[in-house]
């Protein structure tokens, strides 16, 4: 840890922050341009030559004139859904004094790291003809899709907004309060334009997760409705069709990068606004004019509990008949892939270790890197830059990824395909955004001037580090830990292309009984789903505990 102290005493911000990057940005040249460029170059080379000609053929098609609709469209919907239902909710469990307020906040966000493929299955079970909600008629339509895209984002909107909720500095609000103002008249002059960066901020998340949404659609959605994303599966591995899968990732990326400037943008707007420390602002005593917000954050915590409770209810019933034997069956060895699901459990968490450890290094450098403070613009624009770069991973789709992990990592000196390390490496690629998310916001607030008060009393750069920044930083990254083994156990876009077929990971075995016929069958994959869900829940609960406002804000 002697390296930040020593680049802040020896060179600029920007060359300190470049020399933290270096390692992090071989590791994203690796194993993620690489692949990328991989995947494309067999969509778009010829016998060594640019080949250009099908692009136009591609876009032409009738179905995917049909998918890119489709994935705009459900993509817009669920955002301003999600929006409607996390604003309000925000409000009610970061600015109320409602009970249990820290419990509801923990229960909304733990649907954000569940596996999207579990998501998609508790979702398939309750509205199924024999589930609880069967009697809708939603199994197989877009709705059952969108409910399960807001149940998923939902906590993007409630903590991006909680979180700048909590900061506000209240006296431009009381001011205007005291000049008469009613509290609708202040919320709609003075709260929301103040938050408008954060819900901006949040919705261009929540439109990138649902518009590069795999699991979900591709449980829910089966052959009818196709995503972008789904559509670059079903184009790699049932088509061959690479040069149809090469025009849609850059046409994703396009989108991907778009969105991440807009984000970028909004957020540093938010880091300009009056903010005081959140000890500092009090919470609201409930009234009746809260009744409407109060409403729908209930609406909200409902849509999360129903799947969660329809799961386990389904995981408990064989037919008709209530029976523990679906949770039996996960000892069993499951036919045509030589393991159990507790023995799928025990890789998914092998993995999922090896993936956090990488990302937590990864990521620690990166959030030291982007959390630099140069005085000119241009190393301003520099560092977020920089930063924009590392989020990338989370819009590009998975499947392209894993498919140029096969395809250009075969071959001296990185030779990997037959080796156990590509799908940890493949999930820290995904989780490392998420911790760079959850420490950079916590070391942007540390005050720097202390650092320099210790070195100049003659402190050493360990000791000043230990002193200074440890005390701040230990939980941020115990945090970031957690949410990175979260992320890593459910990962299914990558990972279903690099997972040995005898040693597969849970999500992936979760999709491959779902992907079969019989009641024991699909008893089997909800067991699983809930068991994977358990496990998921239970590592976000422990991070929920270290109450950090940056975990799931982006």
């Amino acid at each position: 840890m002697d390296g930040p102290h020593l680049l802040r005493r020896a060179g600029s911000p920007a060359a300190a922050a470049a020399l933290l990057a270096l390692l992090p940005l071989a590791f994203l040249a690796v194993f993620f341009v690489l692949p990328l460029l991989g995947m494309l170059g067999r969509g778009f080379v010829t016998d060594g030559a640019l080949d250009l000609s099908g692009v136009g053929d591609v876009l032409g098609r009738s179905r995917t004139a049909r998918v890119l609709a489709f994935t705009a469209g459900i993509s817009t919907l669920a955002t301003a859904v999600t929006l409607a239902l996390g604003v309000p909710t925000a409000y009610v469990l970061h600015r109320l004094r409602v009970p249990g307020a820290g419990l509801l906040r923990a229960l909304v966000v733990m649907p954000f790291v569940m596996p999207t493929v579990v998501v998609g299955v508790l979702w398939r079970g309750l509205l199924a003809s024999s589930g609880p909600l069967g009697v809708l008629g939603l199994d197989g339509s877009w709705v059952a899709i969108l409910l399960a895209m807001v149940f998923f984002n939902v906590a993007v909107v409630v903590r991006t907004v909680g979180a700048a909720w909590d900061g506000l500095d209240p006296r431009t609000a009381q001011a205007a309060a005291a000049l008469g103002a009613s509290p609708g008249h202040v919320l709609r002059t003075v709260t929301l334009p103040a938050l408008r960066p954060a819900v901006v901020s949040a919705a261009s998340v929540v439109f990138l997760f649902c518009s590069t949404a795999f699991g979900v659609v591709l449980t829910l959605g089966g052959l009818r409705y196709a995503t972008v994303e789904t559509e670059i599966y079903l184009l790699t591995t049932s088509l061959l069709d690479l040069q149809g899968a090469a025009v849609l990732s850059v046409l994703q990326l396009v989108v991907v990068v778009t969105l991440l400037v807009l984000s970028e943008r909004t957020r540093s707007r938010a880091r300009g606004v009056r903010r005081r420390s959140r000890a500092s602002v009090p919470r609201v005593p409930v009234a009746r004019r809260h009744l409407p917000a109060l409403v729908v954050a209930a609406v909200a915590v409902l849509l999360v509990l129903a799947p969660l409770v329809g799961g386990v209810i389904r995981s408990l019933r064989r037919g008709s008949t209530w029976t523990l034997a679906n949770y039996a069956q996960l000892t069993s060895e499951v036919p045509g892939t030589g393991a159990s699901a507790w023995h799928a459990l025990g890789t998914s968490w092998r993995i999922a270790v090896d993936a956090a450890l990488l990302a937590l290094v990864l990521g620690l450098l990166v959030a030291l890197a982007v959390t630099r403070r140069p005085r000119s613009r241009r190393g301003r624009s520099w560092l977020a830059a920089l930063d924009a770069t590392f989020m990338l991973p989370l819009g590009v789709s998975a499947v392209t990824i894993g498919f140029g992990f096969l395809i250009t990592l075969d071959r001296p000196p990185l030779d990997l395909r037959s080796t156990p390390l590509l799908v940890p490496v493949a999930q820290a690629m995904v989780a490392l955004p998420l911790v760079v998310r959850t420490i950079a916001p916590v070391l942007r607030d540390v005050d720097r001037r202390q650092g320099e008060a210790a070195a100049t009393l003659g402190a050493g750069p360990l000791r000043a580090w230990a002193t200074v920044e440890l005390p701040v930083l230990w939980r941020p990254l115990l945090a970031a830990v957690g949410f990175a083994l979260a992320v890593s156990l459910g990962e299914f876009g990558a990972t279903a292309f690099l997972a040995r077929p005898d040693e597969p990971t849970l999500p992936v075995l979760v999709y491959t009984l779902m992907g079969r016929p019989g009641a024991e069958a699909q008893g089997g994959a909800m067991a699983a789903a809930v068991l994977l869900a358990a496990v998921t829940v239970a590592v976000m609960g422990l991070v929920e505990r270290l109450r950090l406002s940056s975990v799931g804000a982006f």
